[in-house]
């Protein structure tokens, strides 16, 4: 069964309800479009500064938005959020969501992790093509337009080259309550600073010898005025331009850029970018100045980020669990990486339901993993066909079984679907039951399989044990019962017997034996860094187990990303990468019920 349903063309993933409860973001869009604050606008088709829209038809879109990944690293659940939050505004309000990769930083960006930034964004329900438009764009692209605007700052008087050493400048900015110094360099000419702009670019200096500041305020009180650099020599090759520049412009200057060339209403940030918010209306105000681009400009937003308990989110400790070997890759099933997440099993509903359920805040708060688990479970329990898996198995011998009787037993395809069919199953005198289902000297209180006791095999007969096979060392390696052939399922004799236990069970001449991996949550605790220390330190050491399990037969014919309810343990999928035809391995993406009760185990 495949429950991972394609989404529709233009970014609207299949199944969406309507729209959300109002938040701020919101509030803002509609009295911006109230107000017809980018009514007019002009959209060539393209991105381009303001000479080239304004020639160009009516934007069709009333809002743009964009998602600016680094391709740094794997997208990982608190992306999710802004992806969801992005692309659903421009699909409420009739607007457009660019995909655009932020790819100013040539030394840890690398084609692999754009594939698997398409892949993620595509996966969790989303699209930036349709048959008007593909709003696909890479920052890279626009290296001239930040090469050109750089030069015009410059001799405009709003810019200059500072030759101080890395070291001097960490000297001067002053701090929160100081104001920091102005640099010897800061009131050099115009025509010398654009000299050196142009031997910079054309790798004339050393790395850390000359970088390209704005010229605002050194006694700002907000530390991101003063005097921001704008530009830096880096001679790396880039994942895409190769080794054609040789200077890169800093995130501060590229970003606001960029959401103005692509004509973007409202560029939705994460809450740290508050404070450079200032920079970035300057720095847009500065080149309108300069016709580079026409009012109104775009609209910094920021929203209070994802943080879910029990994980980890920043890229470079996920590079870090991945290089050191502490996790199997950035798919592994226990990050919270999107590809991870697919693997474990989880459904772009899921994930698409857990972002809008947490909400849009301007503060900062925990949100609780097992929100998220919940939504999976509430996700899968309508979509998972049912099927039984015995994970630690334990051989019950039906002492009475006639010899050569082949029998079948039937259940439900879905319990609470009775549409969609049954699914049948062979039993026989040798079956597989959980090893803790039987109990030699059962405590008080347990309906399971001990000597004397009847139980119901699921689906099947009412049996009673009559004892257990040990080997040397005590340890039960069989357990011996007679059944009651009259006493079927589903047949007029089962109701005559009343029984406590229900056994889960799987014919052993039949099973399906696979590999089964149980996850559990990567940390122990609820916030692994807390009080500074080290999240390795919080490592769960009991986050994986594989096990080599006994599954009902029909499983055979799972294939990849297929999801099913294992009855008692959890929802399983079978593993996209290492499941084979007639050979799926299993992942548990969740189990039926939260296990650690509030966040204590």
């Amino acid at each position: 069964m495949r429950d991972n349903r394609p989404s529709k063309p233009g970014g609207k993933p299949s199944g969406v309800a309507s729209p959300p409860p109002s938040n701020f973001i919101r509030t803002t869009i509609e009295a911006d479009l109230q107000a017809g604050r980018h009514e007019g606008r002009r959209w060539a088709g393209h991105p381009g500064v303001a000479a080239v829209h304004r020639q160009a038809p009516l934007d069709p879109a009333a809002i743009r938005t964009r998602f600016p990944p680094e391709p740094n690293g794997y997208l990982h659940i608190g992306h999710a959020k802004s992806i969801c939050l992005n692309f659903g505004l421009a699909r409420d309000y009739g607007g457009r969501c660019h995909m655009r990769f932020d790819d100013t930083n040539p030394e840890k960006e690398e084609q692999e992790y754009v594939d698997a930034i398409v892949n993620a964004v595509r996966w969790l329900g989303f699209g930036w093509k349709d048959e008007h438009e593909d709003n696909l764009y890479f920052a890279s692209d626009y290296f001239d337009a930040f090469y050109e605007m750089a030069e015009w700052l410059v001799t405009a008087g709003h810019a200059y080259v500072d030759s101080q050493s890395a070291e001097e400048m960490r000297m001067n900015p002053g701090t929160l309550t100081e104001p920091g110094r102005n640099s010897p360099f800061r009131d050099r000419p115009a025509d010398e600073s654009l000299r050196l702009l142009r031997e910079m670019r054309d790798g004339r200096h050393a790395e850390g010898t000359q970088v390209l500041r704005a010229k605002i305020d050194m006694a700002s009180p907000n530390l991101n005025m003063r005097d921001p650099a704008l530009y830096r020599i880096r001679f790396a090759e880039h994942h895409r331009s190769g080794d054609r520049w040789c200077i890169y412009p800093m995130y501060d200057y590229a970003h606001p850029i960029e959401d103005a060339l692509e004509n973007i209403t409202h560029s939705i940030c994460t809450l740290e970018f508050e404070d450079h918010r200032p920079l970035y209306d300057w720095l847009l105000e500065r080149l309108a100045e300069g016709g580079f681009f026409d009012k109104p400009l775009p609209q910094q937003i920021e929203f209070a980020r994802l943080n879910p308990t029990y994980l980890v989110t920043s890229k470079r400790k996920l590079r870090e669990l991945v290089a050191t070997g502490l996790v199997d890759g950035w798919d592994d099933p226990r990050m919270p990486t999107l590809a991870g997440l697919r693997r474990r099993g989880y459904t772009p509903e899921s994930i698409r339901r857990f972002c809008d359920g947490s909400g849009v805040s301007k503060a900062n708060s925990w949100i609780d993993i097992g929100a998220l688990e919940q939504a999976l479970r509430d996700d899968l329990d309508d979509k998972a066909p049912r099927a039984v898996a015995v994970l630690d198995p334990l051989k019950l011998i039906i002492d009475n079984w006639p010899v050569g009787l082949e029998d079948e037993c039937e259940a439900p395809v879905h319990p609470k679907q009775p549409e969609r069919g049954k699914r049948r199953f062979p039993i026989g005198g040798e079956l597989w039951i959980e090893r803790e289902d039987f109990a030699e000297e059962p405590p008080k209180g347990f309906f399971r399989l001990y000597p004397g006791n009847r139980v119901r095999l699921r689906y099947g007969y009412v049996i009673e044990c009559t004892g257990c096979d040990k080997d040397a060392d005590g340890r039960v390696t069989a357990v011996h019962a007679n059944y009651l052939p009259d006493s079927k399922s589903g047949t007029p004799g089962a109701d005559v017997y009343k029984v406590k236990g229900n056994l889960h069970w799987v014919s052993a001449a039949h099973a399906l034996e696979a590999e089964v991996r149980l996850f559990d949550r990567l940390y122990r605790e609820a916030q692994p860094e807390a009080e500074g220390r080290d999240h390795k330190d919080a490592m769960n050491p009991d986050s994986k187990r594989v096990v080599r399990a006994m599954l009902e037969p029909t499983l055979a014919g799972a294939l990849p990303e297929d999801r099913f309810q294992f009855e008692r343990h959890g929802y399983f999928v079978a593993d996209r990468v290492d499941s084979k035809p007639g050979a799926p391995v299993f992942n548990r993406a969740v189990t039926l019920k939260d296990s650690w009760g509030g966040g204590k185990r």
